[in-house]
Order: structure tokens, then C-alpha cells, then sequence
């Protein structure tokens, strides 16, 4: 018998602004009923009328992170999804937005998987877990020492690390 998925039955809206990845989105999530927006207007307009279980944003083409603000704003777990925009700064900015992940479209494949990761967290950030899947890729892309080079990260890990050992004792 086939495992149900987590995101049966999800609400999710997926902006961005290249049809082939509206559509590969489409095929990727086919359980859930998904919103899809090509355009800032049409992205907005969406965000204000509807409720989603996760959000997942373009950056590049159709402003992005101000589309972040707003889905932060009305409490939908965001997730950014990107290809042009891959560097550090675009990662920092989204975490500093309130994203609650960050994909890099290379990564599509694997973008069911990442959206269950999401809403098994109850929409809570996992940028621990995040950061020790994409290890290989951002080192690769960024440099070895990235997060050494960008000292926000390296402060962000060791928040993320105490934060989790203080949960690690009250559980």
C-alpha cells in the first residue's frame, strides 16, 4: 500500500514568472491543489484572497521579496525557490524576510520532499536540516568558506544549534 503524502489535500501557491516551471511545479506537486501565479499583480492578489498551507516564491521577475513580506505578514510558511538569484545575500535576505526555506531550482527534483519537510515542521523554519542537505551544492556554488567569508551564517548555525540543544532539554 502507497504511503498518503503529507501534502494530500494542501492549498499551495507557487509564483513564478517562467511557465515551464509553473508546470513542472504542477507535475512535481499533483496531490495538492495548487494556486499558480505568473506575475507580482496575480501573485498579490492571491495572497490577499486566499489561504495556503505553503507558499513558494521566485525571486527574480517577480519581486520576490516583497512578495515574502506579505505572505510572512498573513502567516503563510514561504518557501523561496530560486536560479539567478542563488548567492548568499538572496539566502540571508529571505531568512531575515521570514522565508522558512530556500531551494534552489536545480533542486526541483527533490521539491515534493523539501515541501514535506515544511509542513511536517508545521511550517516552522528547518534551516538546520536545510543547510546539511544543500551542503554540498552551496559550498560548491558559494565556496568552501562561505559561511566563514559571511558572518551572518556563521552566527545564524550557532543560534540554530543552541536553540535546538535547549529544545534537545526541555523535551
Amino acid at each position: 500500500m502507497l504511503k498518503e503524502s503529507s501534502l494530500s489535500d494542501k492549498v499551495i501557491l507557487i509564483v513564478d514568472d517562467e511557465p515551464d516551471v509553473l508546470e513542472a511545479v504542477g507535475g512535481i506537486l499533483d496531490m495538492c491543489m495548487l494556486h499558480k501565479a505568473q506575475d507580482y499583480e496575480t501573485a498579490l492578489q492571491d495572497l490577499l484572497s486566499y489561504t495556503y498551507d505553503v507558499v513558494i516564491l521566485d525571486i527574480m521577475g517577480i519581486n520576490g521579496f516583497e512578495l515574502l513580506r506579505i505572505a510572512v505578514k498573513r502567516g503563510f510558511p514561504t518557501v523561496m525557490l530560486t536560479a539567478h538569484a542563488l548567492t548568499p545575500e538572496s539566502l540571508r535576505k529571505s531568512i531575515e524576510l521570514g522565508a522558512v526555506s530556500f531551494l534552489p531550482k536545480e533542486e526541483l527534483p527533490k521539491l515534493k520532499e523539501h515541501i514535506e519537510d515544511v509542513v511536517l515542521e508545521g511550517g516552522r523554519p528547518g534551516w538546520q536540516k536545510l543547510f546539511r542537505k544543500l551542503e554540498g551544492l552551496f559550498n560548491k556554488r558559494f565556496g568552501p568558506d562561505w559561511k566563514e567569508r559571511h558572518k551572518f551564517f556563521k552566527e545564524f548555525e550557532e543560534k540554530l544549534k543552541s536553540s535546538e540543544e535547549k529544545s534537545e532539554k526541555t523535551a
